[in-house]
């Protein structure tokens, strides 16, 4: 059976590639769809509820389209690792350009983010969810929201690519087609690196291990909390408390 549904897919790729035929691109869509739904659900999780799956399946589909376009079926390389990697820059890139935040929830973050600040400085440890409730005047729940609401507006954040990269009509997870990297480009780039893994190590255990299991391990919300024992609004509290020292401390850098 595995041999049969491989030699069908090799079929029509050859379709595809070699006629662009319309029931061949239609076949491997819905071949490949489950793999579209498996990156919404999980970019969707951290995301807030205004964010509809349905755009979500909409900026996934343009990076199937695209990795459709762009793949060749001779290399040796799976087809769904190359999809991954469209699909998800395609649904993140997609997400930049829409600030789906109201100017209400910014300011309320701000807030928060004061507030965590101050009460860092006085008790020299992180705040509690009730310490910043009592602070604020705000309901723990409320807080907990909010900083849900803002996780992944953070993380898009610190993902952007440079400004002097942002070629038109060029996608994030392209690269320009340079012969080399220059002496001086490099040398900024390690330091940048460096500067940034210096700042981890300065981050709590507890903060360091989020960043890890977010960004490294690519896991969800619920899934580190799963693996720290803790829910999933103290692990969107300890990612927002941990981004917010990252970007003070390396705008101060610069």
């Amino acid at each position: 059976m595995k041999t049969m549904t491989s030699n069908k897919e090799s079929y029509y790729w050859n379709l595809w590639k070699t006629r662009k035929d319309p029931e061949a691109g239609d076949y491997l869509v819905q071949n490949y769809m489950p793999l579209v739904n498996y990156h919404v659900q999980r970019i969707a999780t951290g995301l807030p509820k205004s964010v509809k799956r349905e755009e979500l399946k909409s900026l996934a589909l343009v990076g199937l389209f695209d990795a459709l376009e762009k793949f060749d079926p001779s290399r040796d390389l799976k087809f769904d690792t190359y999809a991954s990697f469209r699909i998800r820059g395609s649904i993140i890139d997609g997400l930049r350009k829409e600030d789906w935040l109201p100017r209400s929830l910014r300011e309320k973050a701000k807030k928060i983010e004061s507030a965590m600040e101050k009460l860092e400085q006085n008790y020299m440890r992180n705040a509690t969810l009730e310490e910043l409730a009592n602070e604020l005047s705000m309901p723990e729940k409320e807080i907990a929201s909010i900083t849900h609401e803002i996780l992944y507006c953070n993380m898009l954040s610190i993902d952007e690519m440079p400004s002097d990269q942002e070629d038109s009509n060029q996608q994030r997870y392209t690269l320009r087609d340079d012969s080399s990297i220059s002496p001086e480009e490099e040398v900024l780039k390690s330091e940048a690196i460096q500067d940034l893994m210096e700042q981890i190590d300065k981050l709590n255990k507890n903060e360091q291990l989020v960043i890890s299991l977010f960004y490294k391990e690519e896991l969800t919300l619920t899934e580190i909390g799963q693996v720290m024992s803790l829910t999933t609004s103290r692990i969107s509290q300890i990612h927002s408390k941990a981004i917010f020292k990252l970007r003070k401390e390396l705008s101060a850098l610069n």
